[in-house]
This record gives C-alpha cells, sequence and structure tokens, in this order.
C-alpha cells in the first residue's frame, strides 16, 4: 500500500521557487471556482493548479492536490472542495490516493454537519479502494471509526463493527468492539448473534470497558449470556404467585423453596446506597443461616414504590447485623427468550430501610 507522503522542506521549497514562474491561462478557467478566496490563497491556488496540470509524478501530483484541497478546507468552502476532489478522483478512478481523498471530503463534509453525506464518502472510500496508509494510520480504520460514530447501533454498525474486529482486530480496543456488536444486535432483535457477541466479549475479561448508560458493562453481558444457558426454573408466570410463595416460605421457614426461588443469575444482596455493580453477585451464604432462631415479619402489601415492572417486599427480623430487608421482584426483560420474556423473579435484596 503507498504511504502517503509529508510536506517536507523540499516540497515547500519547490512550491516556492514555483510561485511567479507560472502565468494563469485561459486552460486554468475551469478551476476558477478554486480562486475565490482569501487574496493570500489566490496566487497561490493559480500556481498550485498550473503545475498539477503539468505535472506527472503520482506523489507530486498527490502533494498538489492535497495543499489545494487544505486551503479551501481553511476557508470552509466544503461546496469547492466536493467539486474539486469529485473531479480529481473521476478523472484518474485508479488512483491509489483516492482513498486518502475521500476520507478528506468526507471529513470536510462531517466538520460542516452533513453528517448523512459524510457517512456516504466514508463507506465509499472503504467499498471501493484498497486501504493505504497516512502518517501511520489507515485509511479504512480512519473511515470506520467515523462510520461507527454515525451509526450509532443502528443496523449498519454491524458491519462496521464486524469489518473492524476482522480487519483491525490489533488496532482498536476488541472487547468494546465486540459488545458494542452485541447491542447492534440487540436493537435489531438478533438474539442469538448478540449472545455470541456478549460471548466473545466475557471471554476477555474486560471489567473497564465504559459505555455510557451502562455502569457495568461485564454484569450486563453476563447476565445476558447466563440466562440464554440457564433453566430459568425459578421464574413465575405472575407476581401474585411469586410473592405468595416467598412469604409462604419465609413463615414455613422453608428454606430449600426460598433457594429454588432465587435467581440463579446475577442475584445480588446490597445496601441501598451501593452501586450494582460494587455487589456481590449470587451471595454464596444460605439463607437458612439468616433465619435460625428469628421470627420473620412479612409487610402485608407491597412497597408503594413498586411498578409493573419492579417490586419490593419489606421484611425484618432476619438474623443479621442488619435486620430489615426489603426484597426486590423484577419483571423479566428478556426478548431472545419469549418462554420467559415477561415473567418474574425473585433478584435481590436490599439491606435497611429505603433511602
Amino acid at each position: 500500500m503507498p504511504t502517503v507522503i509529508r510536506f517536507k522542506k523540499y516540497l515547500l521549497s519547490w512550491f516556492a521557487f514555483c510561485v511567479g514562474a507560472l502565468c494563469c491561462s485561459c486552460s486554468h478557467d475551469r478551476f476558477g471556482y478554486l480562486y475565490t478566496g482569501l487574496r493570500e490563497h489566490r496566487k497561490e491556488q493559480k500556481t498550485l493548479v498550473a503545475l498539477l496540470e503539468k505535472e506527472q509524478d503520482a506523489q507530486i501530483r498527490f502533494a498538489l492536490i492535497d495543499k489545494i484541497t487544505s486551503h479551501l478546507q481553511a476557508e470552509h468552502k466544503i461546496k469547492s472542495l466536493a467539486v474539486f476532489l469529485q473531479s480529481v478522483i473521476d478523472a484518474e478512478p485508479d488512483n491509489p490516493y483516492n482513498a486518502y481523498f475521500l476520507l478528506r471530503l468526507a471529513a470536510a463534509y462531517r466538520e460542516a454537519q452533513e453528517d448523512a453525506i459524510a457517512a456516504y464518502y466514508f463507506e465509499y472510500a472503504v467499498q471501493n479502494y484498497s486501504d493505504m496508509t497516512v502518517n501511520g494510520q489507515s485509511i479504512h480504520l480512519l473511515c470506520l471509526k467515523n462510520l461507527i460514530e454515525l451509526a450509532g447501533t443502528g443496523r449498519k454498525s454491524i458491519v462496521y463493527y464486524s469489518r473492524l474486529l476482522t480487519d483491525f482486530y490489533n488496532e482498536f480496543d476488541p472487547a468494546q468492539a465486540y459488545f458494542m456488536l452485541a447491542q447492534a444486535y440487540e436493537k435489531q432483535g438478533e438474539w442469538q448473534l448478540a449472545i455470541q457477541a456478549y460471548t466473545q466479549f466475557l471471554d476477555l475479561h474486560r471489567f473497564d470497558v465504559i459505555i455510557p448508560g451502562i455502569p457495568d458493562t461485564y454484569g450486563y453481558a453476563r447476565k445476558i449470556v447466563d440466562y440464554s444457558a440457564s433453566t430459568k426454573s425459578w421464574t413465575f408466570n405472575t407476581l401474585d404467585d411469586l410473592v405468595k410463595t416467598i412469604k409462604t416460605a419465609i413463615r414455613a421457614r422453608d428454606y430449600a423453596t426460598l433457594e429454588r426461588c432465587r435467581s440463579k443469575v446475577n442475584f445480588f444482596a446490597m445496601s441501598w446506597k451501593q452501586e450494582l455493580s460494587d455487589t456481590q453477585q449470587q451471595p454464596d451464604t444460605n439463607l437458612k443461616d439468616f433465619m435460625y432462631g428469628s421470627a420473620i415479619s412479612i409487610a402485608s402489601e407491597l412497597d408503594p414504590s413498586s411498578t409493573p415492572y419492579e417490586a419490593y417486599l419489606r421484611t425484618s427480623g432476619w438474623n443479621q447485623y442488619v435486620r430489615t430487608w426489603y426484597l426486590y421482584f423484577r419483571k423479566i426483560n428478556f426478548p431472545a427468550d419469549p418462554a420467559i420474556h415477561g415473567r418474574w423473579e425473585w433478584a435481590g435484596i436490599y439491606y435497611g430501610e429505603k433511602v
């Protein structure tokens, strides 16, 4: 892959030598739109265009085109820049530098907040031209990063993240890429593919991936993967059935039933002030240890803060330094498995009085 040359001193000196040596002739009229910018750029633009029309060396032509483009971008003349670069690409469709020119064109449109047009050119560069490097960076990688930012978790992001993981695994955070690929599959309802991507994310054992809106990415992925592999035998068709079973088991000191009712995926025990990501998931301590020698009292009704999607039941008298527990019940949101989606589970315990 050709490496983009940098504008070294000899090129700048060469440009300076040429300024004034060339005059503008009628052959330059088709580039007249390039000469309407800042006065200090006009003469140099005319000289650069004159040189470009005569030059045959590919690297020098690249340097000339890039300099002309820099002037246009500095003056925010996006339309002129677009016309110029498109004419260059159309005139030389096999030019190895076209991927770079398309990147510059797309970046200019993005700077102008024309994101749809920018995305078109980023994608066109990736799909139609071979990759090349600019100052040690891959053009395709830069285009994909921009496309990912523009696509969010839309359907196209699936293609971009997949390409990223295939072609640039060691040049991008694969853990973040797998998680975001899984998110994109999840948003599209492609659950089996989402579960596969979450599994690959978990296999990397990364706990430091930060995604806005998801404070515990590892726990989020673990829950989905574990749900998919579990029996789901602890779930209940209705909240009433679940609460009635729990109450009966507590009054009867039926430890075995309580253990069976406890969610086997990400069950937590925490204080109200803790973050869920800091909790001890699936506590190992048997509930029997906390009921020994105690009379557990149970509120007759669910806590008033309960909603159609989650509910709290106040209990007290547990054999622990914090004797009041709120049992937390949650409606399961797991479209990957219609058999349990919308059912209820006992998902955790909050210690102490509500804050």
